[in-house]
């Protein structure tokens, strides 16, 4: 008989729990993740890319032609970002929860209340981006991702695979992927996979080869019909094997020697994501108008803006975290959720 697989703490699935609260609420259960944080913070990369157009009112065509950047944009940022971010905050609700157990005798209801809590910082954020992804997340965690919580991870994967290619045969992928990615995501964390991606060199490649002939493929059948890019089924599934591509080898890049130039750049955003997140919108909203992005289609100035800001994020990311151990809205979110103050200060010797 084999034996039982661990989760994503490493405990064995039917096992008593601990002792309730044998880790404080303000200290990490487990170690983090590099490899999360940095698809994490290469996702922020293209997501602000992605966000910055439909913020400054941005014309992407002239005469019905797509201009340059905006067409490149089609081919290799749009609908590409946000699945691995939507993957990703699955994996972080699984990892939570999963942490949760630890520290609470009821790990669901402080789990709710991490959701009620990103949901009303998402409804804040609302005001400022129409369309950002805070508060959809909330919600889908709520609807989608609490109550399938009390099902297996090898039960959750095939719905989460099932949603995702109903999206993208029937919905032409958008908002619509992203219950599947999430779920995707968490059923990923209820097996304990993340924990054991340095271990996955070739199953890593054996994806990325299969998502890399994919999405060439669909991005063959995206190029008939340019001006409906984002709203086609080829399209869709070009942004989705592209995502696979682009985080699978992302995660084979850290296996050689530039992991450190990798994790030096994409780790320190990826630590302080929601800040990120919130602060480019702002940033956006501020120097935006000051380039010449406001209703215009002056995309030339779009990408040394989206370059300027993740500088000034990655600086300021090093910075912060040399001094503390969470970002400012992932402490306020954890005191929220855990209804206490968490230590954020390092202590030096």
């Amino acid at each position: 008989m084999s034996n039982p697989i661990p989760n994503a703490l490493g405990r064995v699935p039917g096992a008593p729990l601990p002792p309730v609260a044998a880790v404080p609420p303000g200290k990490p259960a487990a170690k983090r993740i590099v490899e999360l944080d940095v698809l994490r913070g290469f996702a922020l990369c293209g997501i602000l890319l992605v966000n910055i157009p439909p913020m400054m009112h941005m014309d992407r065509t002239v005469d019905y032609q797509v201009l340059p950047v905006p067409h490149v944009f089609d081919m290799f940022v749009q609908q590409r970002f946000f699945p691995i971010f939507s993957l990703l905050f699955g994996v972080g609700f699984g990892l939570f929860l999963a942490s949760a157990g630890q520290r609470s005798a009821h790990p669901r209801v402080v789990f709710l209340r991490r959701l009620v809590v990103l949901a009303g910082l998402g409804i804040v954020h609302q005001c400022l981006q129409p369309g950002e992804a805070l508060l959809p997340y909330a919600i889908l965690g709520l609807v989608v991702l609490l109550p399938m919580s009390f099902l297996p991870w090898w039960a959750n994967l095939p719905i989460g695979a099932a949603l995702i290619a109903a999206s993208t045969t029937f919905a032409s992928g958008g908002i619509s992927l992203v219950p599947g990615m999430m779920l995707t995501g968490f059923a990923l964390a209820q097996s304990g996979l993340p924990a054991t991606l340095h271990r996955r060199a070739g199953q890593i490649a054996i994806v990325f080869a299969a998502a890399v002939v994919a999405s060439a493929g669909f991005l063959v059948l995206q190029e008939q019909d340019p001006l409906n890019a984002g709203f086609t089924h080829s399209s869709a599934a070009a942004g989705l094997f592209m995502a696979i591509a682009y985080a699978t080898g992302l995660l084979l890049l850290m296996r050689t020697p530039a992991r450190s130039a990798l994790s030096a750049v994409f780790e320190p955003l990826g630590r302080m994501a929601l800040t990120n997140y919130v602060t480019a919108t702002l940033l956006v909203l501020l120097l935006g108008p000051l380039v010449g992005l406001w209703e215009s289609a002056e995309w030339g100035a779009l990408i040394p803006l989206a370059a300027g800001i993740l500088v000034v994020q990655i600086v300021w990311s090093r910075l912060w975290l040399a001094h503390f151990r969470y970002g400012p809205l992932e402490w306020v979110w954890r005191c929220a959720t855990w209804w206490s103050i968490v230590p954020n200060r390092r202590v030096t010797a």
